[in-house]
């Protein structure tokens, strides 16, 4: 259930997460984050509340978030952030850095930033004295419209991404569309590969909102902005609800995820964002559901530009299709030696797919490199 109600001549949206751990809100407010102690103290009252906010994020947002939570009992720990320290180490060093400051268990974690300082507070919450609470304030689309909502939290081994983790449900999610506006234009870009990934899986009105409006979404236009935010949350609480742990429909969600995750491991998590690599996997995945008689071609066609216009993706010369089918077998969503794919079978519309003939995931893999490197004639660029 999503709430609208009028706020300093904006919108503030309320969407409440049922799940059988708890239930939470997420509030999605231009300018909460100077109100954030509206939303936070009835949760914590006088409890120390511990921040691990990675170095942009409080480099930009930080003085707005202070002036926010006025009034509380916070503490702030520094999070050099960044792929390569989402490590166990890191969350040892912040456990270390609680317990030297006199967190105990009725401490309450602020997780502030992107989505590597989500996933790592909220997997120390997870794990400190064996569970504390944790609040998620994302300041980067990617993890507004996915990293921050469902509870999954982790850490990378060198083998690949998030394969030490926790399911740990957030107390509260505090969005504000407004710290978008310091976000460098290639991160912005990344995010947006999630929101047309929403829209894929579940919403035609989505996607046809990120094709037919690509310029104003590009340009950040505030309305657009918190329309497709709300709708991108809407979709994922709603997958959250009826699949907490990943049980079954909630692997919709990892639509592009598959190829993409090879294809981070394949570059050593430097080459690409994220959300650059799910624009891959994505593609990838329409390829093979067309080859697969799933998806008609005309989908894959729009669904391919759709997707490689919230580009470029980076140049991803020298990578080998081959290599990247070989790698899925090593991804934590491969079970019992199976690899499952999410494929669409029209926007909007997708199906599980278990062990589909190498031969095709490799063309399409292919395939989508081919597109990569059309799309990265465009320049790669921060803002």
């Amino acid at each position: 259930m999503v709430t609208r109600v009028a706020w300093y001549k904006k919108t503030m949206q309320r969407v409440a997460v049922e799940t059988p751990d708890r239930t939470y809100d997420v509030v999605i407010d231009s300018g909460g984050l100077e109100r954030a102690a509206e939303y936070i103290r009835p949760i914590v009252d006088d409890r120390r509340v511990f921040i691990i906010a990675d170095e942009r994020a409080w480099k930009h947002q930080g003085a707005r978030l202070r002036k926010g939570l006025s009034g509380l009992n916070v503490t702030h720990l520094d999070y050099p952030g960044g792929e390569g320290r989402k490590r166990l180490k890191e969350v040892e060093r912040l456990c270390d850095k609680m317990f030297a400051a006199g967190a105990d268990r009725s401490a309450c974690v602020l997780a502030f930033g992107g989505g590597i300082a989500g996933d790592v507070g909220g997997f120390v919450a997870a794990v400190y004295m064996r569970g504390v609470d944790v609040i998620q304030v994302p300041t980067t689309l990617l993890a507004q419209v996915d990293a921050a909502v469902g509870g999954k939290t982790g850490v990378n081994l060198a083998e690949g991404k998030n394969l030490v983790g926790a399911f740990h449900q957030p107390r509260l999610v505090l969005m504000d569309p407004w710290t978008l506006a310091t976000l460098p234009d290639r991160e912005y870009r990344a995010g947006l590969f999630e929101v047309v990934k929403h829209g894929i899986i579940r919403s035609r009105s989505l996607f046809d909102l990120m094709t037919n409006e690509r310029e104003r979404i590009l340009a950040r236009d505030p309305e657009l902005l918190e329309a497709m935010i709300g709708e991108s949350v809407a979709i994922k609480v709603d997958v959250v609800r009826r699949d907490e742990k990943e049980g079954g429909l909630r692997r919709i969600l990892n639509y592009g995820h598959t190829l993409g995750h090879a294809l981070e491991a394949e570059t050593e998590y430097r080459r690409l964002l994220h959300g650059e690599a799910v624009g891959y996997g994505m593609i990838a995945a329409a390829y093979l559901a067309e080859s697969l008689d799933m998806l008609p071609t005309g989908d894959r066609e729009t669904l391919v530009s759709t997707v490689s216009s919230y580009g470029p993706i980076p140049t991803l010369d020298g990578i080998s299709a081959e290599n990247l089918a070989a790698r899925i077998s090593g991804d934590k969503k491969t079970i019992g030696g199976h690899v499952h794919f999410v494929l669409p079978t029209e926007i909007g519309k997708i199906e599980v797919v278990r062990d589909p003939n190498t031969n095709l995931v490799v063309d399409a893999a292919g395939k989508a490199l081919s597109a990569a490197f059309a799309s990265a004639s465009q320049p790669v660029t921060s803002r």
